[in-house]
């Protein structure tokens, strides 16, 4: 008798197949969460990238509508020109930022035009972080 009252009252086993499920679905869990972070992250970068390009073209736009008017004989605001001895160089900037202009040189020499410079530039003030001590290429002494 006391067989049978000792394997009516045995608790359930907790076997290796129910820790390898346990681990599994929490490492399915973790990885989910994972793929969930990555993906809203690249969202957020893929909505910046395309703000950032939708701005440069806009003052890439405007920048060839200065240029545009500049070639019909006009002179527009902001525009600074510059002759000498063979043509005229003219200097601009369109804002596409708040951090970055589109600086544009053009040379007239004659009734050709020569872009000098098209290009994208930062405006922000930058400081150097010199909170590290970095190692000046002179002998330590102990």
């Amino acid at each position: 008798m006391r067989e049978r009252e000792s394997r009516r009252f045995s608790p359930p086993v907790v076997g290796g197949s129910s820790l390898l499920i346990i681990f599994a679905v929490l490492c399915l869990t973790v990885l989910a969460m994972l793929s969930l972070s990555t993906a809203q992250n690249n969202a957020k970068m893929s909505r910046a990238s395309a703000d950032s390009v939708t701005a440069y073209y806009a003052a890439d736009t405007q920048a060839e509508e200065i240029l545009a008017r500049l070639r019909g004989g006009e002179m527009p605001d902001g525009v600074i020109a510059e002759t000498d001895g063979g043509g005229t160089r003219y200097e601009y900037t369109v804002p596409i930022s708040d951090t970055q202009v589109l600086s544009v040189s053009v040379y007239l020499e004659g009734t050709d035009w020569k872009v000098l410079r098209w290009k994208a530039v930062s405006t922000a003030d930058w400081t150097p972080d010199d909170s590290i001590e970095v190692w000046d290429g002179e002998a330590v002494m102990f």
